[in-house]
């Protein structure tokens, strides 16, 4: 018996805990965000675009946990690598391109906001978020939440326990909202570009050298789906081999067009700053013969 597609579409897993984050962080980023526009001005801040792309990133988070993907990915690896892409390379970089920090300063009161900052200042929590989104330090984190994730015994106790499998999820979200953080707000300053797009395109790498192993694997990494997949005919290898195109091939090559384009703006930036030197250099060298000239005609 095969998954009939008119079925699986009827698949919905309403989570009330996933609707209700999603719902929380979207309304104190829109009240964060309107409050900015009135104060400064339509797309002061935070710019349209940008405002668009988090809440397409927040949309693409309920895609990948109460859409039917979330139901399928029980059945099958590929429908679950699917989900994880979406919580790794779609949602992420969306969420983080509209910067939302931003909006969560501007939705608390002033007074309320310099209370806040003030007691995260006391804490350990400022000292930790430094480390932690150090570009390097997170690469590393990310890398081994992915690697770790995938080894069989720690990939299957997800599939068997919902709370092991929302840690996952979690993990797998978290890390990569710090990666990408780290890298649009790195420590590197005119570099950044250039660190930044060296960063993205590592992790392409590495994560499409899962992909490639997982795609030409001549056994089953994860046993637990030819039995849950067995009753819908599903061949599990083959199964196995379209989950690891799903993150070598199109995972892989988003990362590549995002590190290819940090890399041009990279170059941009460096072009830039010759520009300027040079110019500065024809000012500094026009000066003297300008004051030459000027003292002749006295």
């Amino acid at each position: 018996m095969c998954i009939e597609a008119r079925e699986a579409l009827t698949w919905w897993t309403p989570d009330p805990l996933v609707f209700t984050s999603v719902g929380v962080s979207a309304a104190i980023y829109t009240r964060g965000l309107l409050r900015l526009w009135r104060a400064a001005g339509t797309g002061a801040g935070i710019s349209r675009p940008r405002a668009a792309a988090y809440f397409i990133g927040q949309f693409s988070l309920l895609v990948a946990l109460v859409s039917p993907l979330d139901r399928l990915s029980d059945l099958l690896f590929s429908a679950h690598m699917a989900q994880h892409e979406f919580l790794l390379v779609v949602a992420p970089p969306l969420i983080v391109l509209g910067r939302p920090l931003v909006a969560l300063a501007w939705a608390f009161e002033p007074a309320q906001r310099q209370r806040v900052l003030r007691a995260l200042d006391s804490t350990w929590l400022p000292r930790m978020w430094r480390g932690l989104s150090a570009p390097l330090a997170i690469l590393l984190l990310h890398g081994v939440v992915l690697w770790l994730w995938h080894i069989p015994s720690f990939f299957e106790a997800a599939l068997r326990s919902e709370p092991i499998h929302a840690v996952q999820h979690l993990s797998f979200f978290a890390t990569a909202v710090l990666f990408w953080w780290a890298i649009s707000n790195g420590r590197y300053g005119r570099a950044g570009y250039g660190l930044a797009a060296a960063f993205v395109f590592a992790t392409a790498m590495h994560t499409s050298v899962l992909g490639a192993l997982l795609t030409v694997a001549s056994r089953l990494w994860y046993p637990l789906y030819a039995s849950r997949g067995a009753p819908w005919g599903i061949d599990p290898l083959r199964d196995q081999a379209l989950a690891g195109l799903i993150m070598w091939v199109p995972a892989g090559l988003l990362l590549s067009v995002l590190s290819l384009g940090l890399f041009a703006a990279w170059l941009g930036e460096a072009e830039r700053r010759v520009s300027h030197a040079e110019r500065r250099r024809r000012m500094q060298a026009n000066g003297p013969a300008r004051a030459a000239a000027e003292s002749s005609t006295r």
